[in-house]
């Protein structure tokens, strides 16, 4: 036990201490019978705190399968607490929750995440420069996730021939977008836009990250068994905080006067993504942009590419009814916004803290919209 203590930083231990705590705290409050507002908030603190570690473990696992592996699994299971509690929404039929988080967990990544390290960085560094090629890449796969909603929908709400087929022609969407994520897995382990050579040019400490590569001031290796166990005891802790969260959901959200999909956009996408994405901001903080940027935009590529998928196609089998990518047009007029904005603001390779001033003000700007519902 001592020589596994030894293996965490500071940061790491108050991590597991964090969700050991509020997940015993989460489900005391559930076994002890305490309202849904306090269950509700418990579990939002516990997922957060779950996500941070899930990532940390998976981060941990990597270091002894290479950078393009590590990137590879960070996709794959990253947004666990967020797979989870998807599926237990659409359990019960809360449709318009998942959609609504799996456009906020975008929303809150290319603009909140993004603007706040923006902001930090560039006010403590001025202008800063970085790389634009891998960036460039992951905004092209956004736009085209921003498709894949915007067509489904205006083919239901324009009365097309197509809207008699809303199930098929998402399912077929779907399958169109795993494709295309497959598809950039070997993209990405060959180091991305510019191949090896530019990967292998980059120096260890210096810029030019790109997705699936390790960031500079790896931390403390843990022995490859703990990080597997620490895996799996956070993922199905993970699962446990998710479906006391999704239960409280509606009694709460109609105790606190909000709506279920103002729930979903922020609530649920902050909690499921903000906190393990905070080594973006760190990154941004220390200057390292390149490093901040490509950490930030590939959660959401994760999620258009593959958990929103994974979710239609696999929602027929444990929802009432299937999760498709015909979408509120509210939704879809933000997540395109979003990612239009935030094209324009990497475009040139170098970002200052006002625009991480103007994607926080727009990201304010469409919660305030659904606050209303």
């Amino acid at each position: 036990m001592p020589r596994i203590i030894d293996a965490l930083e500071t940061s790491q231990r108050l991590a597991i201490a964090g969700a050991f705590v509020f997940t015993v705290a989460a489900g005391l409050t559930v076994a002890a019978g305490a309202p849904e507002v306090a269950q509700f908030i418990v579990s939002a603190f516990a997922i957060a705190a779950l996500a941070a570690v899930v990532g940390q473990s998976i981060e941990q696992i990597g270091e002894y399968l290479g950078p393009g592996a590590t990137g590879l699994l960070q996709s794959s299971l990253g947004n666990l607490p967020e797979l989870f509690v998807a599926i237990f929404a659409l359990r019960d039929g809360l449709t318009s929750v998942v959609q609504s988080a799996l456009v906020g967990s975008v929303l809150a990544n290319v603009l909140l995440v993004l603007g706040v390290a923006f902001l930090s960085g560039g006010a403590r560094h001025g202008i800063q420069k970085f790389r634009p090629e891998a960036p460039r890449m992951l905004v092209t796969l956004l736009t085209l996730a921003v498709g894949a909603t915007l067509v489904p929908t205006l083919a239901a709400r324009l009365a097309t021939p197509a809207a008699h087929h809303t199930k098929a022609l998402s399912d077929a969407t779907a399958v169109i977008l795993l494709l295309v994520y497959l598809a950039s897995i070997p993209f990405w382990l060959s180091g991305g836009p510019g191949g090896r050579d530019r990967a292998d040019r980059a120096s260890p400490g210096g810029e030019g990250a790109t997705v699936g590569t390790s960031p500079p001031a790896t931390p403390r290796r843990w022995p490859l068994r703990m990080a597997v166990i620490v895996l799996v005891v956070t993922g199905a802790a993970s699962a446990a905080a998710s479906n006391w969260f999704v239960s409280s959901l509606i009694p709460a959200t109609v105790a606190l006067g909000i709506t279920p999909e103002f729930t979903g956009l922020v609530i649920v996408a902050i909690a499921s993504n903000a906190v393990e994405n905070f080594v973006g901001v760190r990154f941004a903080w220390k200057a390292r942009s390149d490093y901040a940027i490509s950490t930030i935009l590939t959660s959401p590529l994760q999620i258009t590419l593959l958990l929103t998928p994974v979710l239609v196609i696999s929602s027929a089998f444990f929802g009432p009814e299937q999760l498709t990518l015909v979408f509120p047009p509210l939704l879809v007029a933000a997540l395109a916004v979003a990612v239009v904005v935030t094209a324009v603001v990497i475009y040139d390779g170098e970002y200052s803290w006002l625009e991480g001033v103007a994607l926080i003000a727009l990201y304010a700007i469409i919660a305030a919209a659904f606050w209303w519902g």
